[in-house]
């Protein structure tokens, strides 16, 4: 796993996210192992079986973070300048397929959240706008075909 950049912003939520699994969601499985073993017979309890299956998927998910987080490096927001689409440059652009506006900001993996208008660097979209200048058109293909994109501003 190589380095894995994105903002301070992302990394505090990151750091945020493993603190509530290792300190609220962990205990609260531990604590339900706990009382389903003191209800005697494991081989039939269903309790014991989906809370020791609950743990696997908190330790893993831990874990993942962890690696994650290890691999972190922020980056510092005021040294990125140029004209050209870069991870968290925020781009408007047109689909020309139907003149609609749109405006994401690109993002590490780990920060995506389309919801919030933030685009993995490593999507098809945007993938294809690394790079572009104001003006430029990408086309992106997409599960319903082909997206044109014109981008009409980039702030870094």
């Amino acid at each position: 796993m190589g380095f894995e950049y994105m903002s301070q912003e992302g990394y505090d939520e990151l750091v945020a996210e493993l603190r509530q699994l290792e300190s609220v969601e962990l205990p609260r499985v531990r604590e339900a192992i706990a009382e389903a073993r003191e209800k005697g017979d494991l081989s039939e309890n269903f309790e014991y079986h989906a809370a020791k299956r609950e743990q696997s998927r908190l330790l893993g998910r831990i874990r993942f973070k962890q690696k994650v987080l290890a691999n972190a490096r922020v980056i510092d927001m005021s040294r990125l300048n140029g004209d050209d689409v870069k991870l968290f440059s925020k781009v408007e652009m047109t689909n020309l397929n139907n003149n609609a506006r749109m405006s994401y900001t690109i993002v590490s993996p780990h920060e995506a959240d389309f919801t919030k208008g933030k685009i993995s660097i490593k999507s098809p979209i945007g993938q294809a706008l690394l790079n572009k200048k104001v003006g430029d058109i990408v086309e992106v293909r997409v599960p319903a075909g082909i997206l044109k994109l014109r981008i009409e501003t980039i702030q870094q």
